[in-house]
């Protein structure tokens, strides 16, 4: 079937950039979003101003598209179903599925021979109370399902009562992890196409504030096994995952250079946005690319460089990074700057190191 239309459930910055770069590749792009006027919606052909699990709305996307893609991994599970059962889904649904639980991808990974944070579910506050002894007192309480830029989550430290955490984080489906000793955090940009060749690009070091990405930096701190274990580990989740498209997936870095996996994002990530400046391919294409089953394009990075967020009010810096050599600055097409709201970034391109 050749690809001339790509459905994008979702239109956030996300989506703009994967309708950006389809453009360029010559694919018409129709958005699905509840927002009129979405940042996606500027820059794609059409948009379906309806919730993404609207029947019609629906409907009308698998009718104009001839493949559909998403830009988050919150996307009901029954509207990629539906949606799957006319016209082709990548990711698959059941890349949603697992990602959008916790310790439904906790226990994925660990099926896959990835190693995690350990983990109990919590559906009590007796539960919390059990899995906070096992780990000695500690560990790090999330919601399930729907937790993002560090939403959703309850740090436990020795000595913390646990009395309400249950409730307090609205006496729904939890996981308490286990905190892990690492020495940095890393994520990995991988692709797979539909005849099941894998790319990943070089893995990114990461810096969070307030649960949010400030910076990923290339070359991240860690040795050639290192790196060669997280490709690998992306490989594993892709073909087991039958994945099509970008993932993003995200590990802590132990002191003696071994990784254990955080999340995985199924979808194009914040962490390699540094691809559209540093590299040939950006990520955004390559998972164009792969929904639309054309070549896998080369993932080798041409630049060291680091990227920056900027959230809420740094979008005042800009005049200040648009006058410096060597940086590409990339804005979101939103209007109010919010704290904590992702307004745009900026890739500073490096010399090589020695």
């Amino acid at each position: 079937m050749t690809i001339r239309t790509i459905g994008i459930i979702g239109g956030g910055q996300l989506g703009r950039m994967l309708a950006m770069s389809a453009a360029r590749l010559n694919f018409r792009t129709v958005i699905l979003e509840p927002q009129a006027d979405s940042p996606a919606a500027q820059v794609a052909n059409q948009q379906i101003t309806a919730a993404y699990d609207d029947p019609a709305a629906l409907t009308e996307l698998a009718r104009l598209c001839d493949v559909v893609t998403y830009e988050f991994e919150n996307v009901p599970v029954s509207a990629a179903e539906t949606l799957a059962a006319s016209v082709p889904v990548y990711p698959p649904p059941k890349a949603l599925e697992v990602a959008q639980d916790r310790v439904t991808e906790k226990r994925f990974l660990n099926a896959s021979g990835i190693e995690t944070a350990r983990f109990h579910a919590v559906d009590s506050q007796a539960d919390l109370d059990a899995a906070l002894a096992d780990f000695g007192g500690e560990g790090v309480l999330k919601t399930r399902r729907l937790g993002y830029d560090g939403k959703g989550q309850k740090v436990y430290r020795k000595g913390d009562s646990s009395d309400g955490g249950y409730e307090a984080l609205g006496s729904v489906p939890l996981i308490l992890e286990s905190f892990v000793p690492f020495v940095c955090e890393i994520s990995i940009i991988a692709a797979r196409g539909t005849d099941g060749e894998v790319r990943c690009y070089d893995p990114t070091e990461n810096v969070h504030r307030g649960g949010i990405l400030h910076t990923s930096t290339q070359p991240a701190a860690i040795t050639q096994d290192t790196a060669k274990a997280a490709r690998e580990a992306a490989t594993r989740l892709l073909d087991a995952l039958g994945y099509v498209g970008v993932v993003g997936m995200e590990f802590f870095v132990l002191k003696d250079g071994s990784l254990i996996a955080n999340e995985i994002a199924p979808r194009v990530h914040n962490s390699g946005h540094w691809t559209e400046a540093a590299c040939i391919v950006s990520q955004f294409e390559q998972h164009i690319r792969a929904v639309a089953s054309l070549s896998l394009g080369d993932t080798v990075r041409h630049s060291d460089c680091v990227m920056t967020n900027l959230i809420g009010d740094d979008i005042d810096s800009v005049p200040a990074w648009l006058s410096k050599p060597n940086v590409l600055v990339h804005l979101y097409g939103k209007t109010e700057a919010r704290p904590g709201r992702k307004m745009g970034h900026v890739t500073e391109i490096l010399p090589f190191r020695d």
